[in-house]
């Protein structure tokens, strides 16, 4: 009987990403399958994520589960991987001595050769360091599940917000090369992938290498990969406004198959905050940004994230924040309570304003980002939209679900045989978190 593998993921789509490559390692090098049920595991992994505080404590907590169960199966392997484990380290074996394997993010692809050492020795293993070529170079081919795959085209961050892990978590800005990039496009394409989103901390930061020795930004990578057969779709995320040039700006008007949709954070309406965060851009510089990427899109949906309660912000700080957001119109975005981080440059900055009044800011912007997000979903009512079906409705597996270029799940009635291809719904309704569509027939904008 096969041993089995269950992975726990907190965190960002490159923590999804990471997770999904460990699993096909350990299948190649041991023939470990996953199972949905931590019981029946024989390695216990927990991907995490260090970015908000509550997610931190969530492992610890998990790993307190999974106690009990290496206590009633001793050659149980528990392991904690991601941006906590670059972090902490050999700490984490301090809180939760049971742990057998800690390993960071750029250190996922000698999973395999750790889990070997662990069970020939019974001894513990900590690989935290940041061999930046050396994760790309050594990860399995990319495997196709759906029509929809994740490409991570580069790492780690180089902007030192003060704020922020990432940099110290998964190390500086790190891009893949161009042709490799490309090539697994290709490859996933061959495997009936029809959707790509390329992953990065600043994904549109990467600056890989060519061939000839020269360099491609993410415009360039994205009007390549458009041209492969097969690819109808390309998103990226997460970007930041300092990397939005003039090529990304016009890949946005002359790429058909990039989306009409754009994850941007801001975090903050205010200059005065955006200096003490080091965002190194005003408000400025973001609506600029903004205008232009509309001007070569009108059609573009903007999403953002947000930062509610930074040390030493005001009443005017947080009415700044809500002007933006007026002004600027988000569809869905993200937004927060600052919470302190160790090790960041924040965290040295006095907490100094009160969880009530944070609590009741965020509520007022969510509520603000809710109703601008209601309005577009009311909008798209009686349009016909291009979605890419991915499978069966999660309520009713009498019916289909798919996605539109703004990230919006439709679900509607229609033939198994649209599944993992692209085609056009009439939108009936517009719900919370959905839509409700009629089928309309194959996509007149096929690729």
């Amino acid at each position: 009987m096969a041993r089995k593998l269950y992975i726990k993921t907190f965190g960002c789509q490159m923590n999804e990403y990471d997770s999904a490559k460990t699993a096909e390692l350990l299948a190649d090098s041991h023939g470990l399958e996953t199972t949905d049920n931590p019981e029946e595991a024989d390695v216990l992994l927990v991907n995490t994520c260090s970015v908000r505080e509550k997610a931190q404590e969530k492992v610890f907590s998990q790993l307190g589960r999974w106690r009990e169960l290496k206590e009633r199966k001793p050659g149980v392997v528990i392991g904690v991987g991601g941006c906590v484990a670059s972090q902490e380290g050999a700490a984490i074996r301090g809180r939760a001595p049971y742990v057998d394997l800690v390993y960071g993010p750029q250190t996922l692809q000698r999973v395999p050769q750790m889990l070997n050492e662990v069970e020939a020795t019974s001894g513990p293993q900590v690989d935290v360091s940041f061999p930046e070529v050396e994760k790309f170079d050594r990860l399995p081919p990319a495997r196709a599940e759906g029509p929809c795959a994740f490409v991570s085209v580069m790492e780690g961050c180089s902007k030192y917000c003060t704020f922020c892990v990432v940099p110290y978590t998964r190390g500086e800005e790190f891009s893949r090369g161009f042709e490799d990039v490309l090539l697994e496009v290709a490859g996933l394409a061959e495997q009936g992938v029809r959707e790509v989103t390329f992953l990065g901390q600043n994904v549109n930061a990467y600056r890989g290498r060519r061939d000839d020795g020269s360099e491609a930004d993410l415009g360039q990578l994205i009007t390549y990969a458009a041209a492969i057969e097969g690819i109808g779709r390309i998103r990226y995320t997460t970007s930041h406004p300092l990397e939005v040039n003039a090529s990304l700006i016009e890949a946005h008007a002359r790429v058909p198959q990039l989306v009409g949709h754009l994850h941007l954070p801001v975090q903050t309406g205010s200059d005065r905050l955006l200096g003490l965060m080091k965002r190194n851009h005003s408000v400025a510089h973001y609506r600029a940004i903004v205008g232009a990427l509309r001007k070569a899109r009108p059609d573009l949906f903007l999403s953002s994230d947000f930062i509610v309660g930074f040390p030493g912000e005001t009443q005017a700080d947080f009415a700044a924040t809500l002007a933006l957001v007026r002004e600027l119109n988000f569809d869905h975005s993200f937004s927060f309570i600052y919470s302190q981080r160790p090790g960041t440059p924040a965290s040295e900055l006095a907490d100094n304003v009160l969880m009530a009044v944070k609590k009741a800011r965020l509520a007022q912007l969510q509520a603000l980002l809710a109703a601008q997000a209601k309005a577009f979903s009311e909008a798209m009512v009686g349009t016909r939209q291009r979605i890419l079906v991915h499978g069966r409705a999660r309520r009713d597996a009498d019916e289909l679900a798919g996605r539109t270029e703004n990230n919006r799940v439709v679900n509607f009635p229609g033939p198994s045989t649209c599944i993992g291809q692209f085609v056009d719904v009439t939108i009936t309704a517009a719900f919370a978190n959905s839509l409700r569509g009629r089928f309309a027939g194959p996509s007149r904008l096929e690729a």
